[in-house]
């Protein structure tokens, strides 16, 4: 990603908010990169060196500012857009797949190449796969030493470092100092923590309670509790099950989250899944311009800044909760999957039950639906016939519901299944595969929010060609179109 690096300097020396997250402050005769809002005196102009990500930065040899803790800007991704092969990688990323694997096993799983995905990072981050893996690592380690009180071999653990040894030398060749001294430094961590507590950052504005109300209005009974002010839910990852609650930070332009899992390692993979739900790498004020150049999205936009796209938690259960969804209210299909939850979910170990009050089961994995009765629900026979099919196919490829295909091919192999077509596999590639320009033209919302003045509204095919200036934002469109929208005739999901 180029960057004008005069345009950088006066982003600098102004401390512009605006571009905290996009750009990153290499200061040579120190050898430190900060955010642009860094308090620290500013450098000379010939002493500075810019870089897109702090994965370039710290590729580039330099350490993390301790005053301004690049660790803690947000994530804005400022290149998604330009690769789509690298915002799938790096999701893949951020779900450990450089934690077992190389980059060719990586590559493979995309589609493609090891060099050319190794070009297309070296081009769109400055770095190698490998470095980005290592910097999300030492940044999540940095949090985790800032926010908690976590001994440090179970910052080791829950930040992805294979060995206590290895995290301890990565820090002392980074920081020129031993992690423990980092903490010192800080003295922020509240003490009796109850879970892992951390802050993580977003590019305001936020509309937190567009959010949590689309949240609530699909919860699922047993396995989301959802109020104004916090989002609860159980987790399960491989054999163990979990909690976790997101709220509002009393920090401007911050989510806390705790979690609570036996697990440390699986923590970087969490972390990664709440930032999908909240969708905490938006750049809003990028999509808010271009959405707004509509007549009639200009004024949805305006009424409701920093308006996201809620993602999923986990893609089965996104899928199973979309065809429930089909031809019936929401909260019909939240019924239901209730009901699926309460006969076949897992029960909380005792040590959780209780914990979050409404909160009781996980959602029941792909392999237990596959070997039970589904038909037994009130639903018709095809529609149950749909879930069993994918159950079975969530079986035989556990990375069914991965990023590892364009959009065009994410939504061709979610249409091979039986009982998903266009509308259910738009919906599943906007939550699930995180895809910006996903666009459910059919949804009998969608239409009815862009009736015309003569009260006509479009078919799915007029809205499907209306909505190509909407690109690449689409799913956003769509999310301020649904938006104020009743819901009693909507196709819920």
């Amino acid at each position: 990603m180029t960057l004008d690096p005069d345009a950088c300097y006066r982003a600098l020396t102004a401390r512009d908010a605006r571009f905290d997250g996009r750009l990153f402050v290499a200061v040579k005769t120190t050898g430190i990169y900060c955010r642009p809002i860094c308090p620290a005196r500013t450098p000379r102009r010939e002493n500075v060196d810019f870089f897109a990500t702090a994965t370039a930065a710290q590729a580039g040899g330099f350490r993390p500012c301790l005053r301004c803790r690049p660790e803690s800007s947000p994530d804005l991704a400022a290149w998604r857009g330009t690769s789509n092969t690298v915002a799938r990688a790096l999701a893949l990323i951020e779900s450990g797949a450089l934690d077992g694997d190389d980059v060719e096993a990586l590559a493979a799983r995309l589609g493609v190449g090891g060099r050319h995905l190794r070009r297309l990072f070296r081009e769109h981050l400055g770095a190698a796969p490998v470095s980005v893996a290592q910097t999300r690592r030492v940044l999540l380690a940095k949090s985790l030493i800032h926010q908690t009180r976590l001994p440090m071999t179970q910052v080791a653990l829950a930040s992805g470092f294979g060995s206590v040894r290895r995290f301890n030398e990565t820090f002392q060749s980074l920081y020129d100092r031993p992690p423990a001294a980092l903490r010192r430094l800080s003295g922020e961590a509240p003490a009796g923590e109850d879970g892992i507590r951390l802050d993580l950052a977003y590019r305001g504005p936020y509309d937190w309670d567009a959010l949590v109300g689309f949240l609530a209005l699909r919860a699922i009974g047993g396995v989301e509790v959802v109020t104004p002010a916090v989002y609860a839910r159980s987790i399960a990852i491989g054999e163990d099950r979990g909690l976790l609650t997101v709220t509002p930070s009393a920090k401007p332009d911050r989510l806390t989250v705790t979690v609570r899992f036996p697990n440390l390692p699986a923590l970087p993979r969490i972390i990664a899944r709440v930032r999908r739900v909240f969708d905490l790498t938006a750049d809003p004020a990028a999509i808010a311009a271009h959405l707004s150049a509509d007549p009639d999205l200009a004024p949805r936009v305006a009424a409701r800044p920093g308006l996201r796209v809620p993602g999923a938690w986990d893609g089965f259960e996104l899928a199973v909760r979309a065809i429930l969804g089909q031809q019936i209210t929401v909260t019909a299909a939240t019924l239901l999957a209730a009901r699926i939850v309460r006969d076949w979910g897992e029960p909380l170990p005792p040590t959780l039950a209780g914990v979050v009050p409404g909160l009781t089961h996980t959602f029941p994995s792909a392999a237990r639906l596959a070997g039970e009765d589904l038909s037994t629900l009130p639903m018709p026979r095809a529609r149950s016939g749909a879930l069993a099919a994918l159950a079975r196919a969530a079986v035989e490829d556990p990375a069914l519901f991965d990023p590892t295909g364009d959009l065009p091919t994410a939504i061709a192999r979610l249409k091979a299944l039986p009982g998903i077509g266009e509308w259910t596999a738009q919906y599943i590639a906007m939550r699930q595969f995180r895809e910006p320009d996903a666009f459910p033209a059919g949804d009998i919302g969608l239409m009815r929010a862009i009736t015309g003045p003569d009260g006509v509204r479009p078919t799915a095919a007029a809205l499907h060609s209306r909505a190509e200036a909407w690109r690449p934002w689409r799913a956003y469109a769509a999310l301020h179109l649904w938006t104020g929208e009743s819901d009693h005739d909507r196709q819920a999901a």
